[in-house]
């Protein structure tokens, strides 16, 4: 079983991105094939190169443009020929050279599986964020589980299945399009598992540091819940989230300002094909912890 591993880059962090590639380069029994997409952004001449008598790979492609996170990664697994594709931040890395080892095993013998969403540890020593547990019951990093989303820049997919339910949402360009296609992998019967055995290293940064965060955060939202739900869970999933934003951002007008424009722009604008979820599908993230309504 042949394992990628798609980087993006602005071509901004040249350091960091050598040490990323590295990471994945060296890793025990992998052979990987890196391929290294310059979003919208020449890619830098890493130093990183294959262990002496590896058949691992790099391979470097330009897009013309910013085209975003979605629609980067989607290109850049047009060019692997892994059966299984690693997507790796290129400020990540990982914690050790086991990672890829233990990853082609799963797949190998889980048929099922679709996606594991890695561990992501800072490597200050520092607690680590919530959001980086894709569940709700986040309390214990350390135990895996079954879950309905994963962490695009911390994961890995099985290239057959991520094709067949037709990649990410491009038109998302940054935020939430793990989880559409999470819901739509759902919907086929596959697998997606949070792994804390697989593990990278990644700067605490919030995700609030993207200037557009929030107008991009609501919008996609909006987005998601118009391609996936069915109408009634689609109402409910948003005015949850409507409540919950009025609770967490309540000293922030600017931020509310920002985040009930983008909801806006995701009810008037176009959110792409509408394949609604099976009401069994529904049931069936229902018990797994986490109904599509919040």
């Amino acid at each position: 079983m042949k394992i990628s591993c798609v980087i993006l880059t602005m071509g901004n962090r040249v350091a960091e991105l050598n040490r990323a590639v590295e990471s994945a380069l060296n890793q025990i029994d992998g052979d990987v094939e890196v391929v290294i997409v310059g979003n919208g952004a020449d890619v830098p001449e890493v130093s990183a190169t294959p262990p002496e008598g590896s058949a691992a790979t790099v391979k470097t492609i330009r897009l013309d443009r910013n085209t975003g996170i979605p629609a980067g990664r989607n290109r850049g697994v047009e060019e692997c020929s892994g059966d299984v594709v690693l997507f790796l931040d290129d400020d990540g890395w990982y914690a050790n050279q086991k990672v890829v080892a233990h990853v082609r095993d799963r797949f190998a013998t889980e048929p099922d599986l679709a996606v594991i969403s890695f561990r992501v540890m800072d490597p200050d020593g520092g607690v680590g964020q919530r959001r980086h547990v894709p569940r709700l019951r986040a309390g214990d990093p350390e135990r895996s589980s079954p879950v309905t989303t994963f962490l695009g820049g911390a994961s890995a997919v099985r290239r057959s299945a991520f094709l067949q339910v037709g990649g990410l949402p491009e038109r998302f360009f940054y935020a939430h399009e793990e989880t559409d296609l999470a819901w739509r992998l759902l919907g086929e019967g596959y697998r997606i598992e949070y792994d804390a055995q697989t593990v990278m290293y990644h700067p605490q940064v919030p995700p609030t540091r993207h200037a557009e965060f929030y107008r991009l955060n609501a919008r996609n939202r909006v987005w998601l819940a118009r391609r996936n739900l069915p109408w009634p869970l689609a109402v409910l999933y948003l005015v949850d989230w409507i409540v919950l934003t009025l609770i967490r951002e309540r000293g922030s007008g600017v931020a509310l300002k920002a985040w009930f424009t983008g909801f806006s722009e995701g009810l008037r604008t176009p959110a792409g094909e509408r394949r609604p979820m099976a009401w069994r599908t529904a049931w069936r993230m229902v018990k797994l912890g986490r109904p599509p309504i919040v």
